[in-house]
């Protein structure tokens, strides 16, 4: 089965997450999910990510709000892929976040989502371990085509009522 890590850098982040959760679950994929800080607890971070792979994950999601160097820290003591997800703070509407995670040096990369956006997250986590998964890609594939027909639903209804 495979496995993804989501990180938060503060519990206070986790409601804004719940939809990354529920959607890696939905397609089968193992969900473990930590309280750590970059800043406030940087060697649990680092110990995290150095024992990551050997741990049995495949893929890290750091979900972090103003300074946000959780995604960047994690990705600097691990090979694994790492998908940051700014989290809106209270000052600059996540601008903060979005700068602090998707501005990375060369060679350390993390591939971002929009501000608030886990379930992106989720859904490019899975895509990620599609390559490896069969099974997942086909789930993938049925959920684009559920996607798909809602919003074909849709164009019927909205010509129905206008």
């Amino acid at each position: 089965m495979p496995k993804v890590a989501l990180i938060m850098g503060s519990k206070s982040d986790a409601p804004s997450l719940a939809g990354c959760v529920k959607i890696l679950r939905s397609f089968g994929v193992e969900v473990e999910v930590h309280v750590a800080s970059a800043h406030r607890t940087p060697e649990k971070v680092a110990a995290f990510a150095n024992h990551a792979r050997e741990n049995g994950f495949e893929v890290i999601i750091a979900a972090a709000g103003k300074a946000a160097h959780l995604a960047g820290v994690i990705a600097g003591h691990t090979t694994l892929p790492v998908i940051g997800i700014p989290v809106k703070s209270s000052l600059m509407d996540g601008l903060d976040s979005l700068l602090s995670t998707v501005q990375m040096p060369s060679g350390i990369p993390v591939a971002t989502v929009a501000v608030g956006g886990g379930d992106n997250a989720a859904y490019l986590a899975a895509q990620m371990l599609a390559l490896k998964y069969p099974e997942l890609a086909q789930k993938l594939d049925a959920h684009r085509r559920e996607m798909a027909e809602a919003i074909e639903a849709d164009d019927r209804a909205i010509g129905e009522t206008l």
